[in-house]
């Protein structure tokens, strides 16, 4: 028995060094004042620029979609609730305040998007009319 143990162990040494140069090393951030981020901002620290860390928060855009953020919004309701049903005040009124920020930030893009179509609308009318002008 314990010969078939120490085979065991062997075979999984052997297949960890021929398995072991497959994985990727780790590199270093170049320390390098000027660096071009994933969404292609280019970022230097050099002058009188400062930049809090809030500014690229949501890099991939996923608080734009009004469909995720009422989701968000959902999903810290729920969590409130459960919360309340589990008797922890504290973490109820930490879930409302992002179902808050969350519903704020949902009205926020529905002005939006709002707008974006009343200036889509003004911009039509105005090219139909002047397009009207010009046939007479």
């Amino acid at each position: 028995m314990r010969n078939v143990n120490i085979r065991k162990i062997k075979l999984k040494l052997y297949f960890w060094a021929m398995n072991n140069h497959r994985r990727r090393p780790f590199r270093a951030r170049s320390q390098k004042n000027s660096f071009r981020r994933r969404n292609g901002s280019i970022n230097s620290n050099g002058g009188g620029n400062f930049n809090n860390g809030n500014m690229n928060f949501n890099r991939n855009g996923s608080m734009t979609n009004p469909h995720n953020v009422e989701k968000t919004v959902q999903k810290f309701q729920q969590l409130a609730k459960d919360a309340q049903s589990s008797g922890d005040p504290v973490l109820v009124e930490n879930y409302l305040q992002h179902a808050d920020h969350y519903s704020r930030r949902l009205a926020e893009l529905n002005e939006r998007s709002k707008e974006s179509l009343n200036s889509d609308k003004n911009n039509t009318v105005t090219d139909h009319s002047s397009k009207s002008l010009s046939k007479s």
